[in-house]
């Protein structure tokens, strides 16, 4: 394994001052979310086989905890994506640009998507509040429904902060056009 992998590293940042501290804080709320949901539903799921297969009954509450689990875990891995430059993206254009093309293409590229997240985030809040205006409630926990869905608004908001700083340290940046705060534009050659 190499040494300088996502999980031995420490977040940090690039960027100075206020947003230094903004990406650090989000860096580690998102590894916390992903490390806790990854473990919880892991745990969730194996105490409900060895109930089923040692004590014959299964826990009624498994499959809810896990739905809710994989939504906590997809919208903050949408965070942790935009973090290390992870997400696909259509390159060809992108590759054959000199390196300052490339630069504003990013910068317009990070500006665009963190809007997008940004609205997103706004029409999930309002489906939100209609489904908490339905009333509906999970059949075994007993739990209102909008509850599931409160991490879809805050991990498009993550992604679209993490886009805009990208856009910020790509301003700021004179030396290399950065895929993310931390990753710079370019080819693995080995």
């Amino acid at each position: 394994m190499a040494a300088d992998s996502d999980i031995d590293r420490k977040p940090v940042s690039a960027l100075p001052g206020p947003l230094g501290l903004i990406d650090r804080w989000l860096g580690r709320a998102e590894a916390l979310m992903l490390g806790a949901g990854v473990l919880l539903m892991a745990l969730n799921t194996v105490a409900n086989v060895v109930g089923r297969f040692v004590f014959q009954h299964s826990f009624f509450f498994t499959e809810e905890v896990n739905r809710i689990l994989i939504v906590m875990i997809t919208f903050a891995g949408i965070g942790y994506a935009a973090r290390h430059g992870r997400h696909i993206r259509m390159s060809a254009l992108f590759d054959v640009l000199p390196s300052a093309g490339r630069r504003w293409l990013m910068l317009l590229i990070a500006l665009v998507t963190g809007l997008v997240m940004f609205a997103l985030a706004f029409f999930s809040v309002r489906y939100i509040g209609s489904v908490a205006d339905s009333g509906r409630v999970l059949s075994s926990l007993q739990i209102p429904v909008w509850w599931i869905f409160v991490w879809v608004p805050v991990g498009l908001s993550v992604t679209g902060v993490q886009y805009l700083l990208t856009a910020i340290k790509n301003l700021l940046s004179s030396d290399a056009v950065y895929l993310s705060t931390e990753v710079k534009d370019g080819y693995d050659r080995s």
